[in-house]
């Protein structure tokens, strides 16, 4: 049998650094015993930014769900439109802005989840 949750039943998180929100979809913090998966639901509100980081062993997927953003890595930056995807691959310096008036969402998922996140300023997160 599926197990169904609601919003309210899955962890919220909200950023310190800005007004971003993420809810937690497959993480340690649903008790669905998914080992190899982890994946959230992130929303940036227009002005929002992430810090640079990577994530060690994993590769990162995002799906966009509603507005648009950029994503930046060393190549430089694209912008993610609703329906499209993105891969980091695993050690791969990225971040995000939200440089819009709308709110920019997707789901992001870690195959298999991270070893480490490394932050590139201590404590930005």
């Amino acid at each position: 049998m599926a197990r169904l949750f609601s919003q309210s039943q899955l962890p919220h998180f909200d950023s310190t650094r800005d007004t971003r929100d993420r809810l937690d979809l497959v993480t340690d913090n649903v008790p669905v015993g998914a080992k190899w998966l982890k994946a959230d639901r992130i929303i940036y509100h227009p002005g929002d930014t992430c810090a640079k980081h990577y994530h060690i062993g994993c590769h990162h997927l995002f799906y966009v769900l509603q507005g648009e953003g950029l994503i930046f890595t060393d190549q430089g930056s694209q912008r993610l439109k609703p329906g499209m995807a993105a891969i980091v691959q695993p050690e791969e310096l990225h971040w995000f802005e939200n440089d819009t008036d709308e709110n920019f969402i997707f789901v992001e998922f870690w195959a298999p989840p991270p070893e480490d996140t490394i932050w590139i300023v201590k404590d930005d997160i």
